[in-house]
């Protein structure tokens, strides 16, 4: 019989390297790789939410190209290195991440406490900038047919409020599984319907391309830009940064769906045991030190690589092209696209270039921003369900029971949020700055003490490290200039 003593010194073996990745290649394997792609899909997916369709857009109307290396820089930081560093350390360890961020110093759980305020702080404030364009587009489309009887602001109000609460009510009973497949469709869809868009619209790639090099650059914006971007500049482009990407919760529940993919450790035959003994331990000792099983491991984590270099991939084609399409179109008309009807404002010019170009536009935005908002219950009740076992690992945490109170919150709070009318520019950059640019940073630093907690051997490679804290770094100071940008604009009554 083992003691404790032998078992916490005993190491686990790697699991072998299975499926496409322990072939030669071939078509097959290249089918097989493809069809890694999933959870970056999904995280892909819901991030192409207000920041992809208006915001990045609106950018792109007042700063042309200038600003695409904004788009390429948060698609870098956060669809690559964030991601990959919070997903890596689940598919190396075979630990939850909420399991060792509850050990932080200071009060147990502190950290997931706070990223989870965060979230339900700021996520009503970021469901209406995407719901309500959405009800004034829909209101746009059907207005012939609905009673005139009701003033129009009052109609959009509430198809805003029925689009919701729709959206609420299906990602209550879409599982896991569904939801992969239908992000993927939606995924399709976006890459395909942007880039017909964008080549339709004939952008000068010659200045995009250099737009997407010039690292810090801020050009300053027309006189006939909108007010608040003319006089918060800095503040403007933190937005726009903190919202290519979308909100915390969709980076940390990536890791969970690492281990649902049993990627990496997580296909171990005893990751349960596994995992009790991460928990009960501060140190990650159970794995190998042989270089050979270092080696293995290392292999294993290549669905990973795969999957997230995709969705990254995905997630720069389609918010690149929606700030090309608006830099191609709207800059030359001078168009400031305020107030609700952004996205009608949107279809409109489509429609004065090419007819076709409307549907499009309809397809891409309605898809994209529905699978958003239907996604977005799963990744708050997975996440939510994951740090409270991992701070009070006594109770039983309901994911389903969880994902219905979410649902009632959301929905009580945005529609009361949304028949407020308060203007779209304070509510996305109080939302950017929550969910996005402090929360991911602060994300961003946990998974770099995430990798330092791995064993040596098994932590991220030099160059992905220091990719790592140069990513951190920018997180950090987009974090601050939103910050003080917001607080010099709320409190000198802008």
């Amino acid at each position: 019989m083992q003691t404790e003593e032998s078992q916490n010194t005993e190491h686990v073996d790697i699991p072998p390297v299975t499926g496409p990745f322990a072939e030669p290649w071939s078509l097959k394997k290249i089918i097989g790789l493809a069809a890694v792609f999933g959870p970056a899909a999904i995280v892909a997916s819901v991030s192409i939410g207000a920041g992809e369709t208006i915001v990045v857009v609106r950018a792109g109307a007042w700063a042309e190209y200038n600003l695409l290396w904004l788009v390429l820089l948060s698609c870098v930081v956060k669809g690559v290195f964030v991601t990959y560093l919070l997903g890596r350390y689940t598919a190396v360890s075979g630990e939850y991440i909420g399991n060792r961020l509850a050990k932080l110093p200071g009060p147990r759980g502190w950290l997931l406490i706070a990223i989870v305020i965060f979230e339900m702080v700021g996520a009503p404030l970021a469901w209406v900038p995407i719901g309500k364009p959405c009800g004034a587009l829909l209101h746009f489309l059907f207005k012939d047919t609905l009673p005139s009887v009701v003033s129009q602001p009052v109609w959009e109000n509430l198809i805003t409020s029925c689009f919701i609460t729709l959206a609420l009510l299906f990602g209550l009973r879409i599982s896991f599984e569904r939801l992969e497949k239908q992000q993927l469709i939606i995924c399709a869809i976006l890459v395909v319907g942007t880039i017909i868009g964008t080549l339709m619209v004939r952008p000068d790639f010659g200045k995009a391309l250099v737009g997407s090099l010039r690292f810090g650059h801020l050009p300053e914006f027309p006189e006939w830009a909108p007010t608040d971007a003319v006089e918060n500049p800095l503040l403007t482009m933190a937005t726009a940064f903190g919202y290519v990407g979308g909100s915390v919760m969709g980076y940390v529940v990536y890791a969970n769906w690492v281990s649902m993919h049993r990627w990496g450790m997580t296909s171990h035959n005893n990751i349960e045991a596994i995992r009790q003994r991460a928990a009960n331990s501060d140190k990650i000792d159970y794995l190998p030190e042989h270089p050979e099983q270092v080696s293995q491991l290392r292999k294993i984590l290549a669905p990973l690589r795969w999957d997230i270099g995709m969705g990254a991939i995905v997630l720069f084609i389609v918010t690149g092209a929606f700030m090309i399409s608006g830099a191609a179109v709207l800059y030359g008309m001078e168009s400031t696209f305020e107030g609700w009807s952004l996205l009608t404002d949107q279809a409109s010019v489509w429609e004065n270039i090419h007819a076709s170009l409307v549907w499009v536009y309809y397809i891409c935005i309605i898809v994209a921003l529905w699978g958003t908002l239907q996604a977005l219950p799963e990744i708050y009740a997975r996440v939510m369900q994951e740090f409270f076992q991992a701070i009070w690992p006594h109770r039983e945490w309901s994911y389903g029971t969880l994902r219905k109170w979410v649902c009632l919150y959301i929905f009580l709070t945005t529609i009361v949020l949304i028949w407020l009318n308060i203007p779209f520019d304070i509510l996305t950059q109080i939302a950017g700055f929550i969910l996005a640019n402090f929360s991911i940073a602060l994300m961003m630093l946990a998974a770099l003490y995430l990798n330092a907690k791995l064993p040596a051997a098994y932590r991220t490679r030099p160059f992905m490290f220091i990719g790592a804290l140069i990513s951190a770094a920018v997180l950090v100071t987009f974090a601050g200039i939103s910050g003080w940008g917001l607080c010099v604009k709320l409190f000198a009554g802008n």
